[in-house]
Order: C-alpha cells, then structure tokens, then sequence
C-alpha cells in the first residue's frame, strides 16, 4: 500500500504539471492578442509621428485590428467545430506571428494597416478554439473556477504590463518593437502547444457562409462611420451610408438566422433561446467597451493632457491594470461559492461607482496619485468580472456548443472594444479639450459598467419553479412558460 501511494504521488504531480503546461500553451495565445492591444495604447504619439497619422488613421491602425478580430471570431467558432479546435488555434498563431513581423517592418502606414488587419484574422483563430481547448481540458466545478481565475489572471497581468511594457519599448527601441515582442512568444506558443494540448476531433457542420458575409458587412461598415465621423462629419453622405449598410445587413443577419428554412445558421437556434447565453454576450459588449475604450483614452490623455512620455505614461498606468490580477485570484477562491451571477453583478456595480466618481472629480489640479489610487482600486471588479462572465457563459452554453459560444463572447466583447475605441476618439475629438473629454469618457465608462452590473442581475437570474427550463448545457436555464 505505501509503495503504490509512493508511486501516486509523483503521478500526480506529473498529471498536475502537464494540466500547468496546457494552461500556460492556451493561455499564451490570449496573452499576445491582449497584450497587443494594450501595448499600443502608449504608443500612439510616436505612431502618428513616425507614419505622419491623423487621430483618425491611428483609430484605424487600433481599430482595424478588431474590426477583423470580431468580424470573423464567430467563423473561426465554426471553422473550430469542423476542422478541430488544436488545428485551428495552431493556425491562428502561426498567422498572427507572422502579421506582427509584417507590421514591424512596415515602412508606409497602409502597410502597417494591413499587418494589423492579418493580426486580428490570426488572433481570431485562435481566441475561441484556446477557451475551448481549456474548458476540455479542465472538468466543471471548483477547478474550473480555480483555472478561470488563473487563466484570467495571466491575461490580466499581459494586459496589465501592457502600458510599462510598451513605454519601455518605444521609449528605448521605438514603435517597431512592439510587434516584435510578439515573435518569440507566438513561437513559443506553438511548440508547447503542437507538444501538450492535445487535438479534438471536427465534426462535419455546416459553416454558413452567408451569415458570416452578412455579420462581417455589418461590422465593417459601422466601424467605418464610427471612425470616420469626427474627422469627416457625421452628416456626411460616406458616413450616413454605412450606417445605413449597418443597419439593413444586421437586420438581413438577424432575420437570416431566425428564418425556418435556414440550415445552416451561425448561431445553434437554442442557443437564441437562452437567456443566460444572450446576457453573458450583451455583458461581455458593455463590459469591453467601458474597459478598452477607457484604456485607449488614458494613454492619449496621460501623455497629451499630463505631458508624460509613453514610458511615463506605461508606468502610470501600470497600478491601474495590475489589479485585475487581484480581482481573478480573488473569483478563483470565491467564484464557485457565491456564484457567477452575484460575482459578476456585484464586482460591475463596484466598477461603475468608482469611474463615475472620477468623471465628477477630474481636473488639472487633481495629483496623478489620486487618479491611480482611484482608479487601482476600483479596476479590482473588472478583474472579478472578467472570468465570472467567461464562467456563466459557458455554463449556459454546455461542452456541446463550446466553440460557437465562446467565439460569440469573444465577438461580442471584441465588437464592444470596436465601438468602445471609436466612441471615445469621437468624444475625445469633439469635447473641446483633453481634460473635458477625459471627463465625458469616464462617465461614458463607468455608465457602461452600470448597465452591465444590472443586466448580469437581472438576466443571470435562476429558473423559478413552475417555469420551463432549458437543459442543453449543464445549467439550467429557463424559458417563457
């Protein structure tokens, strides 16, 4: 008996080693798409200067490389599904790897553009298959809970050092070094992963590509009006039609799944159904847009408004990001006892009280200190948020649509990333004044949050008796009666 438990435990520490190697080979992936849109964040005044950009042409070397991201996350969920999750996150790497190099050699701005655009399409590849790679790998309960909050916190900490990194970057190498951070971390994702993770079947599902032209059609066009309307007016004939195109392409997506005779939808049909799944989505949107679209504004306002350099700036925001690592060690040992939904309403409430204090309070006179302090503290919900709504979705979802589901977070909080950077460059170009559009962006943000934190209450709630419930996935799920 004390041989063979002699013999478990070195067993199970090799299990428990190789699990710690399949996170970190998953969660590496997640690291250098978070990392690069942080990353960027600080260096915006040496991109405009160095490619001669206008604050439009920056929105879209940012923004080009979500608009892709989430055009094609809920193809990629597909493409998942059919060809096998592994194949398709080896895929996406291995292109996103090779973009970064493109974009760091860019010697015109166009160039630079399309780099970014190759950077999104790589990056969402592999977004959707890596969650569904991990929620595999990993059974439900507590260590689940344990493994998204450890997974939440080493993006959390990518996008935390995201600012100091690239300060330090660009201050000491310029621009072009924050693309080639990304080469040896890409290479190295490959080889662990090619190495540990280990594949998943496809199945032969349809992939139905004229949802995908349509969804992508809408988002391309909404991008284009959001970025190009401070810069060319919003009553303009361009601007006014891609509204337009955005408007009736959502509307033919929309009506397009919903249709009986449609067979090969992007979204399962139950999935509609589930009220649980379509809240965590309309979260994750509010959640991103409140989130990167602040970080965005920061990086311009500490340098433009405060007179830092993008070092300086990176360091200044470093207190402020750091915490979301606090708030996922803190879901990883409480999520699974409170509950996602509470996690989640509570954490997003906590968030949105703390930003709207400092849209009231912001001024000239104000000490950096305070500005971080406040800012650090109350970040520590959006750390909270992160993986109690990655949790409750795929709870609602169920292993059967994991690929679709997590691609339709991941697009839906890539599209509030889209909108978020274009709003707030709109509202930063319009407000008059760094100081007074920092203020505006703030309660734009903590508003967002807001309005997640009621959602997440209201939607996430349990199935009450004498109701029917949906049970597709391992939670239950209720329906009208």
């Amino acid at each position: 008996m004390e041989a063979q438990e002699w013999q478990a435990e070195p067993e199970a520490q090799g299990a428990r080693g190789r699990q710690g190697v399949q996170l970190l080979a998953l969660a590496l992936g997640f690291v250098m798409a978070t990392l690069d849109v942080t990353i960027i964040n600080v260096a915006g005044p040496e991109l405009r200067s160095g490619l001669d950009l206008s604050l439009a042409g920056l929105t879209w070397v940012v923004d080009g490389y979500v608009l892709v991201f989430a055009s094609l996350l809920l193809l990629a969920g597909s493409l998942a599904g059919r060809f096998g999750a592994r194949r398709v996150y080896l895929t996406g790497l291995g292109l996103f790897t090779a973009a970064s190099l493109v974009c760091a050699v860019a010697p015109v701005a166009a160039v630079l553009v399309a780099g970014r655009l190759a950077q999104g399409a790589g990056a969402a590849l592999f977004m959707p298959s890596s969650l569904t790679l991990l929620m595999n790998a990993f059974p439900g309960g507590p260590q689940r809970a344990r493994v998204l909050g450890v997974w939440s916190a080493i993006v959390s900490t990518a996008a935390g050092v995201g600012p100091a990194v690239g300060g330090l970057l660009v201050g000491g190498l310029g621009w072009r070094s924050i693309f080639l951070i990304n080469l040896p971390v890409g290479l190295a994702a490959l080889v662990l992963a090619r190495r540990y993770v280990a594949p998943l079947p496809g199945r032969a599902v349809p992939l139905g590509a004229g949802g995908h032209a349509l969804g992508l059609v809408a988002l391309a066009a909404l991008a284009y009006g959001l970025i190009q309307g401070p810069e060319t007016g919003w009553d303009a004939a361009p601007v006014l039609a891609a509204f337009a195109v955005a408007l009736l392409a959502g509307a033919a997506f929309a009506v397009r799944e919903r249709a009986p005779g449609t067979t090969a939808r992007v979204l399962p049909g139950e999935l509609f159904a589930n009220a649980h799944f379509s809240t965590a989505n309309a979260v994750g949107f509010l959640f991103n847009l409140g989130c990167y679209g602040g970080m965005f504004m920061l990086g311009l306002f500490l340098q433009n408004a405060r007179g830092a350099s993008p070092l300086e700036a990176g360091l200044q925001l470093l207190p402020t990001q750091m915490v979301f690592l606090l708030g996922n060690i803190l879901y990883a040992r409480l999520g699974h006892r409170v509950g996602n939904r509470a996690a989640l309403a509570g954490s997003l409430l906590y968030s949105a009280a703390g930003t709207l204090a400092l849209a009231l309070v912001l001024s000239p006179d104000l000490p950096y200190w305070v500005l971080a302090v406040v800012l650090g503290a109350f970040n520590t919900g959006l750390g909270v948020a992160s993986p109690a709504m990655t949790g409750a979705l795929m709870d609602a979802a169920g292993r059967e649509h994991a690929n679709i589901a997590s691609a339709t977070l991941n697009a839906n909080r890539q599209i509030g990333t889209l909108v978020g950077i274009a709003v707030m460059g709109a509202v930063l170009a319009g407000a008059g004044g760094w100081y007074a559009g920092a203020a505006a962006s703030f309660a734009l943000t903590g508003g967002s949050y807001a309005a997640a934190a009621l959602l997440a209450w209201f939607g996430l709630r349990p199935p009450r008796a004498g109701r029917a419930v949906h049970t597709s996935g391992p939670a239950a799920r209720t329906l009208p009666g």
